[in-house]
């Protein structure tokens, strides 16, 4: 039986309390977290943090790998079927002539919570921007903005319930021009043709239409997150085509794209020869 949302969030909380063990000022500590500690409100996993070269770096190593070879490094690595997002979060759109949907970045993850306020209501149109306004700017703002830098990846968990537009063909242009290379959402966007338009590899699960106000609030950024039903932490390396995402822990990164490298080295050659054999045009995937 497939377990639900709120049973995965439980799971990955407890997976959290383990893997918090050895963190300084955390669960980790010598001593556990007070009662008040607890009550306040209290991270059990940290963030790990890494610079801009580190970053370039370890993507030089993915760069054009598919899916698949993850996979297959991910399995190499002793990580068979971890990091496999849900097959339902699928490209919004394909190019299969130059595959400008294709991305590899570095996750910077985000997570949009449904709102327990009221609707507006019927306002006049003044009123209602202006209520507009103040939710964008203090309930479901973008304060990860900041943290994009070229080769970031943006990785929402966001109000999946909710048929709510957090991703739209505005904002993600600002992101793009920030050094955002993709986005992955485990709910939907909206403006999706102008998205495609744009060439902003999108993963989804679904369209979406509804505005952020009235629909979802701003919860974290950069904390570790559940979407798609995998961990994906802040640093991840997130690699998506046609056959869905992977995300691959900062930890073996290196390791997977070794072998996912030779992977689709020894495919292209495989594949070139027969692309030869049957007299086909060579294209960007064997080249």
């Amino acid at each position: 039986m497939a377990m639900s949302r709120v049973g995965r969030w439980v799971v990955l909380s407890a997976m959290a309390a383990v893997l918090a063990v050895g963190l300084p000022g955390h669960a980790g500590s010598t001593s556990p977290p007070s009662e008040e500690a607890l009550r306040a409100g209290y991270n059990f996993m940290t963030t790990p943090t890494y610079t801009e070269a580190q970053d370039a770096e370890l993507l030089k190593l993915f760069d054009g790998l598919r899916v698949a070879d993850v996979s297959d490094g991910m399995d190499r690595a002793g990580l068979q079927n971890i990091g496999l997002m849900d097959p339902a979060i699928a490209p919004a759109w394909r190019d299969t002539e130059r595959f400008g949907h294709r991305m590899v970045g570095i996750a910077v993850t985000v997570r949009y919570v449904p709102t327990q306020r009221p609707p507006a209501g019927r306002r006049s149109t003044e009123a209602f921007d202006a209520w507009v306004g103040q939710w964008y700017s203090e309930l479901s703002s973008e304060p990860f903005v900041p943290l994009i830098r070229p080769g970031t990846v943006l990785v929402f968990d966001d109000a999946d319930a909710v048929d709510v537009g957090t991703i739209g063909s505005n904002n993600s242009m600002g992101w793009k021009k920030r050094g955002c290379v993709g986005i992955v959402t485990d709910s939907g966007a909206r403006d999706t043709d102008e998205i495609a338009a744009q060439g902003i590899p999108l993963y989804l699960r679904r369209v979406t239409r509804g505005i952020r106000p009235g629909r979802n609030e701003i919860e974290s950024v950069n904390r570790p997150i559940e979407c798609g039903g995998v961990l994906v932490m802040p640093g991840d390396v997130i690699v998506a085509d046609g056959d869905g995402v992977i995300v691959v822990p900062r930890a073996q990164a290196r390791e997977v794209a070794i072998y996912a490298r030779a992977t689709l080295t020894t495919d292209k050659a495989q594949r070139r020869r027969l692309y030869e054999q049957l007299g086909l045009e060579l294209d960007d995937s064997v080249k």
